[in-house]
């Protein structure tokens, strides 16, 4: 465990006294994501994992950045997913609120203030490294390393459900929904599934039920829903329910299941792939890996925020981990030098175990942390993992596939690098 555990060591553990040296100063770390509307789930829930690190942290005398005590500010804006309101409220936590970490959830939310960010050096860390480019020197994918997770699912189902080969896929047309798409048509076909539909549909949301209707009359064996949005995916595997299909459904997230299992059934919904697990899983308790004690960080989080668990209650908070420790390095909060000190090797730790900083083949920036990634499936009304693929060894072999299908989508970062004005439109591949 790494030194950028320190505040989980203390808090959860027990082992050390507590520090009675008062922190004087304080370091302000900037919360920007979605707090409202349908993109929430991506949001809220990982600021209350966030306000758990922090509070850990300063009630054991906050950080030591040379030789001195800080204490820890988390200061939250809501975006709602929108590219406007994100420069906006970026504006200000950078300017007037004086950020030295800022934690987004990317995407859309990103078109706008990025180049903003970068002009200023601010160091930023996303969970979509598909943000990533040569032309965000400053930006950093350190704990969620969407959409290249969702590759271990499709593998994952080519090796353990060899009589399953008939596909059908849909996704919304955002930042979220495209690079997903592309992600999973990569995987599927490195697993040497047909791809027999394909449903894209606004990003405002649809009509589930014909949306599901166009897919299943394809014939498909296994449905996926890509990253669509939480209200989506409830939505889609309700219809999908009444429709009357009973095969394999796939997911990059699956928040709030057991609200889903109750409007559906739990025959239904058995054997439901996705992408991320609670955390209390017995294959974490095991497992050797940065987040420390991740059964106590779940019971401290669904203690004070019962029923809003997510993908992404975690992965913020993570994020802050490897900061911490870079700063603790550094003895600076200097953007330069703290990013220096994460990368120094061009290894790290994540959630997960170790990893490596990548990514450069696909985003022209080896500013993802990748290393292997969960399955989870539902198992008698409860997520369990069921194994965890390497992302780095499915990119060696299978790269090209995915580099191709981000090309057709307009995804690359070569084709991405015009600017983006503020005010202006999407690129015209986005719109």
């Amino acid at each position: 465990m790494g030194a950028s555990g320190f505040a989980q060591r203390l808090a959860v553990t027990g082992q050390l006294k507590r520090l009675a040296i008062a922190a004087r100063r304080s370091v302000r770390i900037g919360f920007l994501a979605p707090l409202t509307g349908p993109v929430h789930s991506w949001g809220l829930p990982g600021l209350n994992g966030c306000q758990i690190w922090a509070d850990w942290l300063n009630q054991t005398g906050g950080m030591l950045i040379g030789g001195e005590r800080h204490r820890v500010e988390l200061i939250a804006e809501d975006c709602g997913f929108d590219p406007d309101r994100a420069f906006e409220a970026g504006r200000r936590l950078v300017q007037e609120r004086e950020v030295r970490f800022l934690l987004m959830l990317g995407g859309d939310s990103m078109i706008r203030l990025a180049p903003w960010l970068t002009a200023r050096k601010q160091l930023t860390a996303t969970l979509l490294p598909s943000d990533l480019s040569p032309d965000t020197p400053y930006l950093i994918a350190p704990s969620e390393v969407h959409p290249l997770l969702n590759v271990t699912g499709p593998a994952w189902l080519a090796e353990h459900r060899p009589d399953l080969k008939r596909v059908a896929l849909c996704s919304q047309r955002d930042l979220l929904g495209l690079p997903s798409l592309a992600s999973y048509r990569a995987a599927f076909r490195a697993g040497g599934f047909t791809l027999c539909h394909e449903s894209l549909y606004p990003a405002a949301g649809a009509d589930a039920a014909g949306i599901v209707a166009a897919m299943l009359a394809s014939d498909p064996q296994i449905l996926c829903w890509c990253t669509s949005h939480t209200p989506m995916v409830h939505a889609l595997s309700e219809a999908a329910w009444r429709a009357g299909f009973r095969g394999q459904i796939l997911s990059s997230t699956l928040d709030d299941y057991p609200r889903l299992i109750a409007k559906t059934s739990a025959e239904f919904m058995e054997g439901f792939l996705f992408q991320f697990p609670d955390f209390d899983d017995p294959a974490l308790q095991d497992k050797s890996f940065f987040f420390n004690r991740p059964a106590a960080f779940h019971a401290e989080y669904t203690r004070r925020f019962p029923g809003s668990w997510s993908a992404v209650s975690w992965e913020y908070a993570s994020a802050l981990d490897l900061w911490h420790a870079a700063v603790q390095k550094a003895g600076t909060v200097a953007p330069m030098s703290v990013l220096a000190a994460m990368k120094q090797g061009g290894r790290g730790e994540h959630a997960f175990g170790p990893a490596e900083w990548g990514g450069g083949a696909l985003y022209g920036i080896d500013h993802a942390l990748t290393g292997d990634w969960p399955v989870v499936q539902i198992r008698s009304g409860k997520a369990r993992i069921q194994g965890f693929g390497s992302i780095p060894a499915w990119l060696a072999a299978h790269g090209p596939l995915l580099l191709e299908e981000m090309q057709k989508l307009g995804l690359t970062w070569q084709q991405r690098r015009g600017p983006v004005q503020p005010g202006g439109p999407l690129p015209a591949s986005l719109g």
